[in-house]
């Protein structure tokens, strides 16, 4: 399939027009809302003034001019990582929007069409699309059925059928009808519809932050306010370490060294990556062909720790195969596995093709021309659970032959005047308990036996659940099929909670039992009476293919219509928290790092003694070259972190199947010990470079 996808992080356009908006997001009113750059910002404005007022007074100084660029450039880097990441977005959006065009439609007014402009449809409004035409709005197919091509929207080039009634009606502006012909319902308003809302989010115009996001936001403030007043004293007990060390009040921390220690010391890293982050999260979602809502959506996915999975489509292929002729006594397996072949001559459904080349495969039996064996066809149907065929004969004997559920086919025979063994009882009974479908055979008044049809459990499905499982995420399987067959697939599946029996009822009830015991819920659906339980479930995928309800009751819109996305929506989620603590750990424990080159430095002044030896020099174990070459080192390193940091960002740190514990464990040991190890490696390197290059 082909998809919209950025396959480089970084592409030529990406990357200039990100600079630009670097430069663009310097506005206050922008920058307000990422404290922590604010105050760097503040600092850069500060030291900007020290540098412009010593110029004029001819004390130009080489130090604090550097020290005021790279300032600017940890602003200018923080910002370039948000842009590139909502430029990503901005690419995708692009190729949303070509598929939006200005379109005429043919609205019926009094039965009659009339040519009108799509941007004048208004909800309620009929139209009528043809071959060839291009849906003008959002609706759903009230009569007919056609194929239409979607791949604008989803990527995927194979048509799709949409009709009238049931959960495959709901048909997206900028698509194209490819046959036949159908009468649309607008269910949407100019400016409203499905792409206008995805080109928004996807550009990241309404992404809004979320409640993690907003909590981990005050905690850097609150870590910056107190760096802030640490860094406010710094020049009081500088003022008394001086006097006590017999060294004139002119050798205080000056005001670039001050702002210098405050950003170093300060969480600039991830408050830089934070909102890169988020919007990367909303973007990795999307190139799954997954639209999310909300960054919200995003994260509560990843907190997601019961999921409700439909069996049919989801866990199960979902189309039923013949697999075994389990004929009754007296009767073989060729005479039944004939009679069964021809009932399900003209069953178009997959079970009934099935049917029809396991009686070939199996016993040879070719399919009959329907033409010549002058035969009624009778099709399955709610009300009577059973299909079949009526043929005469020869003799001009009538011979009804039909095959449906086990209560259908009991009925059929015994008001037929026949029998309905005990042995075809038990055959169904035992094939429920396997989970399998059977159906039974009946020829007049003549039970023949049992079709055993079985819906084959997707390759890899349990393996995903055991991952599900280590995260500590409990898999409730929802099904119509009766208990005993549930239970069944259920145990194949290795999921690890069922519901049998299933009305759109119940599922929302356990929903709000589930979250009423603190559960976070996730689940799918398409139809109509899906729209209660997903608005009710804290992540509500909906499926493109279904119903305009479903679609605005959940908080994602799969557009592949892929049941199992789910659980590919739940990883994206965890690795988006993942990514966040990782790099939230990394910035908190390099600031350690920072605090052993520039305390040292700023106070190789104090305290010395006879031999000429500063007691706080033994800090120094980085021994760098020079008091401003370490305080100019850590600063450069504040800031070159930022950009080094923004691939892993975008990319997400790698998706592991494990618990919320181990995760932890992890962060410490890869980010939180290699958070402390990298700047000191890098700021000596750094403060190697200066040096060699006579820079300080």
């Amino acid at each position: 399939m082909e998809k919209r996808d950025i396959n480089q992080l970084f592409t030529r356009e990406i990357a200039v027009q990100a600079v630009k908006d670097s430069f663009m997001k310097l506005n206050p009113s922008v920058l307000v809302k990422n404290p922590v750059i604010f105050i760097v910002g503040i600092g850069a404005v500060m030291t900007t003034v020290v540098v412009l007022t010593d110029t004029f007074t001819g004390h130009f100084s080489n130090f604090n001019f550097q020290i005021t660029l790279w300032l600017w450039f940890t602003v200018l880097f923080a910002n370039f990582a948000e842009a590139i990441a909502e430029g990503r977005g901005k690419a995708q959006a692009d190729s949303l929007r070509k598929s939006r065009t200005q379109t005429k439609a043919r609205k019926l007014i009094n039965n009659k069409e009339e040519m009108v402009l799509a941007n004048d449809l208004r909800k309620g409004d009929v139209v009528v699309c043809a071959a060839g035409d291009v849906i003008p709005a959002d609706g759903d197919v009230i009569e007919g059925i056609a194929s239409v091509d979607e791949s604008a929207i989803t990527g995927e080039s194979a048509p799709v059928i949409r009709e009238s009634g049931g959960d495959r009606c709901a048909v997206t502006g900028g698509t194209k009808v490819i046959s036949d012909k159908i009468k649309i319902m607008i269910t949407s308003e100019p400016g409203n519809t499905f792409l206008d809302r995805m080109i928004a989010l996807v550009e990241g115009a309404k992404r809004q932050k979320t409640p993690n996001e907003i909590a981990l936001i005050i905690l850097l403030s609150g870590l910056t306010i107190i760096f802030l007043l640490v860094v406010v004293c710094m020049p009081a007990y500088f003022s008394y370490s001086l006097t006590a060390s017999g060294l004139p009040q002119n050798q205080n921390l000056t005001l670039p060294v001050l702002i210098s220690l405050l950003v170093c010391l300060i969480p600039t890293t991830i408050g830089g990556l934070l909102s890169a982050i988020g919007i990367s999260g909303m973007d990795r979602l999307l190139r799954k062909n997954v639209i999310a809502t909300s960054g919200k959506a995003i994260e509560a996915a990843g907190d997601t720790d019961v999921l409700l999975l439909d069996k049919t489509g989801t866990i199960t292929l979902g189309n039923r195969m013949a697999t075994n002729f389990l004929p009754a006594e007296g009767v073989t397996v060729l005479e039944l596995a004939d009679a069964a072949q021809l009932s399900s001559l003209s069953d178009e459904t997959p079970e009934g093709r099935s049917i029809v080349i396991l009686a070939k495969e199996k016993f040879n039996i070719r399919a009959r021309e329907v033409q010549e064996l002058h035969a009624s066809f009778i099709p399955f149907s709610a009300q009577t659970r059973m299909s079949g065929v009526d043929i005469k004969g020869p003799d001009g004997k009538l011979l009804q032959i039909r095959k449906g559920s086990s209560e259908a086919i009991r009925t059929f025979v015994q008001n037929n005047n026949g029998f309905y063994p005990k042995q075809i009882q038990n055959i169904v009974s035992d094939l429920a308990r396997q989970g399998a479908t059977p159906l039974v055979v009946a020829e007049n008044n003549k039970v023949l036996g049992v079709i055993h049809l079985k819906d084959i459990v997707k390759g890899g499905i349990k393996q995903r659940f055991a991952e599900l499982r280590k995260m500590g995420i409990k898999t409730v399987m929802i099904t119509g099929d009766n208990a005993l067959t549930a239970a069944a697939i259920a145990a194949e599946a290795g999921v690890d909670d069922f519901m049998a029996e299933a009305t759109p009822e119940d599922k929302l009830r356990r929903i709000r039992e589930e979250q009423a015991n603190g559960h976070l819920v996730g689940m799918i659906g398409d139809g109509t009476n899906d729209a209660p339980a997903l608005a009710q479930a804290d992540v509500g995928l909906a499926m493109n293919t279904g119903t305009q309800a479903a679609r605005e009751a959940g908080n994602m819109v799969d557009l592949d219509s892929n049941p199992t996305k789910l659980i590919e929506v739940v990883e994206t989620g965890k690795q988006l928290l993942m990514t966040r603590g990782a790099l939230t750990t990394f910035s908190i424990a390099n600031d350690v790092a920072k605090y052993f080159a520039i305390i040292p430095a700023i106070a190789s002044m104090l305290y010395v003694t006879t031999s000429g030896i500063a007691p706080l020099s033994v800090l120094n174990i980085m021994k760098l070259a020079t008091p401003e070459s370490a305080i100019l080192s850590a600063v450069i390193f504040n800031a070159l972190i930022i950009i080094a940091l923004i691939p892993l960002a975008l990319k997400g740190v790698k998706y592991r199947p494990i618990s919320a514990n181990r995760v932890l464990a992890l962060n410490i040991l890869i980010y939180g010990i290699g958070g402390i190890i990298v700047p000191f490696f890098g700021i000596k390197l750094i403060d190697m470079i200066l040096g060699f290059a006579h820079l300080i």
